[in-house]
């Protein structure tokens, strides 16, 4: 989700509401503790030079359970943080903690922020010997022709 649509969306919330993928929520007294401009510089497996860029909020939250980020409050700090960052318009990623700090990307249903897991992926699949993925089928239709095979049907 690009830091644009955020902004619409905060635009006409009542409250905000981050779920996690597991169909729990943030607590209602979470913090944005950052906002801030990403750049990863790097160069994949196959050899070939890389630049992502994304938009990250930071969700912390703390003992000051009477806490609540108001959707006012949080568009006022993504413009503060446009202007004074220059940021553009980027995806977003979430970091939040609970065992260990995940990385989300951002979905909304049209009620509550969803936090999407993250995958890595090979990006050079064709220049590092990744086989092409193969048709998975079971064992037991191999051969199914409807015939029946028995004892001395003649079946191989």
């Amino acid at each position: 989700m690009k830091i644009s649509e955020i902004r619409s969306i905060l635009n006409g919330l009542e409250k905000l509401v981050f779920q996690l993928p597991d169909g729990s929520t943030v607590p209602n007294h979470f913090h944005v503790t950052e906002i801030g401009a990403v750049t990863r510089h790097f160069i994949d497996c196959g050899g070939t030079e890389r630049i992502e860029k994304k938009i990250n909020f930071q969700l912390w939250e703390a003992d000051d359970f009477d806490h609540r980020l108001a959707p006012e409050k949080l568009s006022r700090i993504i413009d503060l943080s446009i202007n004074k960052l220059g940021l553009g318009d980027l995806d977003v990623e979430v970091e939040y903690q609970k065992d260990t700090i995940g990385k989300y990307n951002l979905q909304f249903d049209g009620n509550i922020f969803q936090l999407t897991f993250t995958k890595t992926a090979c990006l050079a699949e064709d220049s590092c010997g990744i086989p092409a993925s193969k048709t998975r089928i079971q064992l037991q239709t191999l051969g199914n022709d409807n015939a029946s095979c028995t004892p001395g049907g003649g079946c191989f």
